[in-house]
């Protein structure tokens, strides 16, 4: 049985002490090796009648059930916003870097501006709104569940669009995460301008790490 939607309790707390809209931001695709770092933010409307009918972390979701939350979300949200760190721009700064510049230009670009930010795992500095980082927060917070699907949807889309931009890698399967079928086709064709050259596996199939 699919567990209980979410409900923006965490939210109506912060409400009740003065600092709405409350916003969640989280990422989706970190741990990849080829595509972007997809961040997003949302601030749900906490309307009844704006409620998203199973929202969860998108990890918990199929991804057919994944796109009809998300069509939900995009369509009564408050506010919502998604940006993209693409390969080069992660490799150049790094991944710890790369997901805190993301999650705040998604933060950034939020209207109304949130009075108060809750972001997966870390808080994120740079921005005027108060925040904080809470472990494991898209399992226990409607807004930074429902910024989880929005990064997870709006990735997953652009990774099957590079599928055909870049045939032979089957990016529509595995979605440039290091899986036996993605390595097996590195290894085979080589790194593509999708992937990450930081990455050990990367720059083993292109050769940079030879003497």
């Amino acid at each position: 049985m699919p567990a209980a939607a979410l409900v923006p309790r965490f939210e109506r707390a912060l409400h009740v002490a003065g600092l709405d809209p409350v916003a969640g931001a989280d990422e989706a695709g970190r741990g990849a090796c080829a595509g972007p770092l997809v961040a997003a933010a949302v601030i749900l409307s906490g309307r009844p009648e704006d409620r998203i009918d199973g929202l969860q972390d998108s990890k918990l979701l199929t991804p057919r059930a994944r796109e009809r939350v998300y069509e939900q979300i995009v369509t009564h949200s408050l506010s919502w916003s998604c940006v993209a760190v693409e390969a080069a721009e992660c490799d150049r700064l790094g991944m710890q870097e790369a997901d805190i510049q993301g999650l705040r230009r998604a933060l950034c670009r939020l209207d109304p501006a949130p009075g108060f930010v809750i972001t997966d795992g870390f808080a994120v500095a740079g921005i005027t709104a108060p925040g904080l980082g809470m472990w494991k927060a898209d399992r226990v917070c409607a807004c930074v569940a429902a910024a989880s699907i929005v990064a997870k949807v709006t990735r997953d889309r652009i990774m099957v669009a590079a599928d055909s931009d870049f045939p032979g890698y089957d990016f529509a399967v595995h979605k440039g995460y290091v899986t036996a079928l993605h390595q097996q086709r590195l290894e085979a064709l080589g790194p593509c301008p999708l992937h990450r050259r930081r990455y050990a596996n990367v720059r083993r199939a292109a050769s940079l790490d030879r003497p």
